[in-house]
């Protein structure tokens, strides 16, 4: 890959540098520690007594620690950094005040250690996606209206004219998250309501916050990649706005199970929401294949191009297993089962966090100024991701459906869909492994390039110092 952008380009990608770096390579270091605790999760399966007499590591709380771990160490630094990136290349206008993005970066990494900590400390709120204590929570809020109010301070001062399909999705993103999360925290943590409406909050909060943020953040960038890759326009305007809303629309009113024990006709509405969702995932579908085909031909060699059709394709794939799973036929056999968690991770990991990959590999060498130190390290990044995820949501969405049949058989013991699921879990340990190895072989690749470019500074800066000294002996 090499870099070479236009002066003014150039600028706008240098005055978003520290900013990125700041959130990028925290975002990293965090899915690294993800992806460790999810294995020592999985573990516990096959070997259930190797961590009952450590408290810390037990599954209930190294699962919602790897979980938030992902979803608010990686996946919400790393949307922030390639919006604020799409935004000035959109805009045509740098970044201005980066310092206030560092801060709140820093920040934001360090509620993350307190929320990571407090839960294996014991301290989880008990509500999923939620469990970071109120201290974690409050650092991360204010870090998160920071960084959104100097990105949409950097879209309202943008230079070139006229909307695209990306803004939509993400100034969405950026109101929606400080909108459900305070709303969860006030009624859950702050002020909890009981009975009926505190159940009801809490699925509202996850399904908004794992489906309907994540493909905003996902999509936007997408839907700007894509066009620039393929060397044609996004296709169609309106699909692109038709399906924004309706993603809108239904995503927002999802999320609540089949079964949970909340009044019929909630659980109804949402899955009705859930089926109609299938509208905007068409419209989508559409625009993503217009797009692509008769597009410039390019070699898949697992390069930022590949990663960001892979992730597009598993949105289409997740989002249509949402739907499959609103289905009454298919939720009375697929609820209380693994068929959930790995719609989840193809959601998460699949869609979201493989596409974001795509976007920093290809926004942080022209934001540094210099190439990744190790580029083959990145098609093997892919492959290893590609195949993780597959064994992974494979094996617990069939492992889920085999489960869920013996729940509803009145013969079999319910010993007997436990022990059917055993072999279903040793494959997907097999598949968070090798997302393990793609982790770090991504936080190698993008630390090493943060430490190249420390490195320069450094000695740009003694340079500095050292040259009026060399100039003056010279004189002498």
């Amino acid at each position: 890959m090499t870099v070479n952008e236009s002066p003014s380009t150039t600028n706008i990608d240098a005055s978003c540098r520290v900013p990125l770096l700041a959130l990028f390579s925290g975002a990293a270091l965090w899915l690294v520690v993800s992806s460790a605790l999810a294995v020592l999760a999985s573990l516990s399966f096959h070997m259930p007594g190797k961590f009952g007499d450590i408290p810390f590591l037990t599954y209930g709380r190294v699962q919602p620690a790897a979980d938030d771990a992902l979803l608010y160490g990686f996946c919400i630094p790393a949307g922030l950094g390639v919006l604020l990136w799409i935004f000035a290349r959109l805009g045509q206008v740098p970044l201005r005040g980066g310092i206030v993005p560092v801060v709140a970066a820093h920040l934001w990494h360090l509620g993350v250690l307190a929320g990571v900590v407090g839960i294996l400390a014991g301290e989880s709120t008990g509500f999923t996606w939620l469990e970071f204590p109120r201290g974690a929570a409050a650092l991360l809020f204010v870090a998160y209206l920071l960084l959104a109010l100097w990105a949409f301070m950097n879209f309202t001062g943008r230079r070139a004219g006229g909307l695209f399909p990306s803004h939509w999705f993400f100034v969405a993103a950026l109101f929606v998250f400080p909108w459900i999360y305070s709303v969860a925290q006030l009624l859950l943590i702050g002020a909890p309501v009981r009975g009926v409406v505190q159940s009801a909050v809490a699925w509202w909060y996850g399904g908004n916050l794992v489906f309907l943020w994540t493909s905003l953040i996902g999509l936007g960038a997408a839907f700007y990649f894509l066009p620039k890759f393929s060397g044609r326009p996004l296709h169609s305007y309106f699909y692109a706005l038709f399906a924004f809303w309706t993603l809108l629309l239904f995503g927002s009113l999802s999320g609540i199970p089949a079964g949970a024990p909340l009044p019929a006709w909630m659980p109804a509405l949402s899955a009705l929401n859930s089926l109609l969702l299938i509208v905007p995932i068409l419209a989508i579908a559409v625009i993503g294949w217009k797009t692509v085909m008769g597009g410039a031909v390019q070699t898949c060699k697992g390069g930022s191009y590949c990663m960001i059709k892979f992730g597009f394709v598993a949105f289409l794939l997740s989002a249509l297993l949402l739907v499959a799973g609103a289905c009454p036929q298919v939720s009375r056999i697929t609820q209380f089962t693994w068929f959930s968690a790995a719609q989840t991770q193809l959601h998460l990991y699949g869609f979201l966090c493989i596409t974001l990959f795509g976007a920093i590999y290809y926004i942080l060498p022209r934001a540094v100024g210099r190439d990744f130190a190790f580029p083959r390290l990145i098609r093997l990044q892919h492959w290893c991701s590609m195949l993780g995820i597959f064994l992974l949501v494979v094996s617990l969405a069939a492992g889920g459906l085999l489960q869920g049949i013996k729940l509803h058989d009145a013969g079999a013991a319910f010993d007997d869909s436990t022990r059917a699921m055993l072999p279903f879990l040793r494959t997907s340990t097999m598949g968070l492994l090798l997302m393990l190895l793609a982790n770090l072989l991504f936080a190698l690749n993008l630390l090493t390039l943060l430490f190249l470019w420390h490195l320069s500074v450094i000695k740009t800066v003694v340079g500095a110092a050292l040259a009026p000294l060399g100039k003056t002996g010279v004189k002498a």
